[in-house]
Parts: structure tokens; sequence; C-alpha cells
């Protein structure tokens, strides 16, 4: 694998590059064909989705050269006198470019005194200069900003487009990576292109001749043993609580993040009723788990007594909503797990 860390690798250099943003990108290349584009944008969006990226390509197709870039972090440049002093500076003209463009990321974080003084350039900004505004809170930028600039919201890809996305670098770095194990690596990568290139990358560095499988991938993660989800969704079957309480402990004796835990067995569930009621899934869920594990889900979707049903998936994402703030991360599992499961046998 390339030594360069494979989110520079893989950073999208032209606007074809960009990934799940069509409609964005659609917008400004017309914008740039026909020069007709603002002095101010406003790129909002979760967590690597692209903004800032499409903000550089958007920069260089205007004729803007790395001397006239100027990329501001409000995170750590957030007041006053930081706005202030940038005001100053719009007003000197281009190095060597037709225009000057300000990249202020995390836009969100300016503070209110920061916005007003912000507000007066942008109202009467310089014909050189071009604002382009990135944030992943659009609801904590000011109305009076937000109605100035052209707002874009950058949407998020979806789990199927990560996964797609996992497989395809890691074939590009020439490593075999299959669909479950690609399904973990976009479940980590949490709606976020950077970030699964980054999860990507440590699964990439345990590589051997050229492929990967899906315990090693699981352990690089921090993603639970299949078995341990495997057991809860057996002891559902069986009404062996002990059993499925057990797999809770050792997934939290070996660090497991819970809310992984708890997406895969929600993963799995879901997996199970559609099997039952729309057999014709089972074509998909081939790419999407290992055989014994469609073997399973196979089993449980046809099991008498269908102890596995819409109320179990119910308890289960209830608990999902519960996970996030349960003092005993286990718990909300633990509590779905004895509702569906019953007490344990005497």
């Amino acid at each position: 694998m390339s030594e360069l860390a494979l989110y520079r690798k893989y950073r999208p250099k032209k606007f074809a590059d960009v990934l799940g943003q069509e409609e964005a990108v659609s917008v400004l290349e017309r914008s740039i064909e026909s020069k007709n584009f603002g002095h101010a944008y406003l790129f909002s969006g979760g967590r690597g989705t692209g903004k800032t990226t499409v903000a550089r390509i958007f920069s260089a197709a205007i004729g803007c050269k790395p001397t006239d870039l100027i990329e501001m972090d409000a995170a750590s440049n957030r007041g006053i006198d930081d706005v202030r002093a940038l005001r100053e500076a719009v007003r000197t003209m281009p190095f060597e470019s037709p225009y000057k463009v300000y990249i202020i990321d995390e836009a969100h974080m300016l503070t209110k005194e920061a916005w007003n003084a912000l507000l007066k350039t942008l109202e009467e900004p310089p014909a050189h200069v071009v604002f382009i505004m990135a944030t992943t809170d659009r609801e904590k930028v000011p109305d009076t900003i937000i109605s100035r600039c052209q707002s874009f919201v950058f949407r998020q890809p979806n789990f199927d487009e990560l996964k797609k996305f996992a497989i395809e670098v890691a074939k590009k770095e020439k490593v075999k990576l299959d669909g479950p194990s690609g399904e973990i690596i976009a479940m980590f990568g949490d709606g976020s292109y950077r970030d699964t290139l980054s999860v990507l990358e440590k699964v990439l560095a345990r590589a051997k001749e050229g492929a990967i499988d899906i315990d090693t991938v699981s352990r690089v993660v921090g993603a639970p043993a299949h078995d341990l989800v495997n057991r809860v969704l057996r002891s559902i079957d069986s009404g062996d609580l002990a059993d499925g309480l057990s797999a809770v402990r050792e997934a939290g004796e070996e660090h497991v993040d819970m809310k992984a835990y708890l997406k895969l067995i929600l993963q799995k569930l879901r997996a199970v009723l559609l099997l039952r009621y729309a057999p014709d899934f089972a074509k998909e869920f081939t790419d999407e788990f290992t055989p014994d594990d469609l073997a399973l889900i196979r089993l449980l979707a046809g099991a008498e007594g269908k102890k596995i049903n819409s109320d179990v998936l119910y308890e289960f994402l209830e608990a999902s909503r519960r996970i996030g703030w349960s003092a005993v991360p286990s718990l909300p599992i633990e509590l779905a797990l004895i509702k569906v499961a019953g007490e344990p046998k005497a």
C-alpha cells in the first residue's frame, strides 16, 4: 500500500472525481461555464462529505492560484479580531489570480460579533473576492448570512455507497475485500467518505498476500466477532437468555464498541424478517453476509414459532436510541434482550 494516507491519495482533484454530490457539482460547473458565479457560498453537511474538497476544486476552476487561496479554520479563528483582520486583507488585490478565495471551515464556530463583522463584507464584497463557508451545523449560521450566500447541502453517503467505495479503493490498492468485510468498514465509516478511508487504511495495513478476511477486519476496527452477534440471535430464538447475556458480557470484556455491536445485531434481525417475508432478498444477502451467517439467518427466518419478529426488532431499535446516553454502554442491549427472550430458566 502507498505510504501516502488514503484520504489524501483519493481526495478528488476535479469535479468529475467527486462522489455523491452530483446536484451541487452540476450547479457549480454550470455557473463557472457561464461565468455567473456568486461572491459567497455556504456548503453544509456532515463531516467527510467533501465540502472543503469541493471548495478547493471550485477555487481552482475559477482560476484561483494557491497563493491567492486562503483557508481559515473558524474553530481556531472565531473572534471579531480575526474577522476584522480578514476584512482588511480582502481589500488587497490577488497576487496572480483573477480572484482571491477565502474558505472558512467550521464556520458555525464564529462568534456572534464575528458574524456581524463578516456580514458587512458580504453585503458589499470586493469584486475580486469569493467566500466559501463550510459547516457541519447549518442551524448555527445566522439567517442574515445564509440569505447572502448561495447555499448547497452536501448529502451523506448511504451504507451501500460507502461499502462500494471501500471495496473499490481496496481493489486499487491491490487488496481483495469481500462484501461482509466492506459492510463492517462502511459501518465504522459512519456516513463519511473520509472516515471510511481512515478505517480502510488501518485494515489494509494488516492485509496479507493481497487479501484480508472478515475476522481480521473485525479485530482491527474493534467490531465484535460474528459469533457474539449470532449468540444473541440464537438466544432470542431458543429462549436461552443466559447465553445471550453472556455474549454481551464477553463483548464488553473484549472492549467492543457497543454501538457497533448493536448495529450488527439490528442488521441481522432485519435480515431475518426480510428473508421471511420477502425471500428474494436472499440474492442481496449473499454479498452482505458470510455463508455461515446467511445459513443462520435462513434458519431463523423459517423457524417454528418465529420468536424473532417485528416486536423484537423494535425493542432493539429502541435500545439504539438509548445507547448513546446510557451510563453502562451494554445496558440497553441487555434490557432489550431480557424483554424479548424472557427471564432465565430456573
